[in-house]
């Protein structure tokens, strides 16, 4: 791998990773913080995204979207979603005594966001031109 597409991963985590930052402050300024919704939101939409951008992509492989890859997919969606967050919340829950929310969050992430997925996935493939 080039240090060009070394560079692209890096822009384009910052980029993803300030948005993802910015909504969750967004979302506890106009949900509070009593259940984690910037986290499940921007994991729910990056899933969309990402699926979508891999089906787009795998249409015209060495087109101009699959070229930017390392910037949209590892990068950005990678910046913008986090695992890592959701894992920590889900923690601060049933440690808080959320025991519910705890488990409801955690069950609850994994298929919305395959979904998610396979929803940006259709939505390429809903685009795609006729044969």
């Amino acid at each position: 791998m080039s240090i060009n597409a070394y560079l692209a991963v890096g822009l384009g985590s910052a980029i993803g990773s300030v948005l993802r930052y910015s909504v969750s402050l967004a979302s506890m300024a106009v949900l509070g913080s009593h259940f984690p919704w910037g986290t499940l939101l921007v994991n729910i939409l990056g899933s969309c995204l990402i699926g979508w951008l891999a089906a787009t992509a795998s249409r015209a492989p060495h087109g101009k979207l699959a070229r930017q890859q390392p910037l949209l997919v590892a990068g950005f969606c990678g910046g913008f979603t986090t695992f890592s967050l959701f894992s920590l919340e889900t923690l601060h829950l049933a440690q808080q005594g959320s025991m519910g929310l705890a488990l409801l969050y955690g069950i609850g992430s994994l298929p919305l966001c395959v979904f998610a997925a396979w929803m940006g996935e259709r939505l390429a493939f809903l685009n795609q031109p006729a044969a």
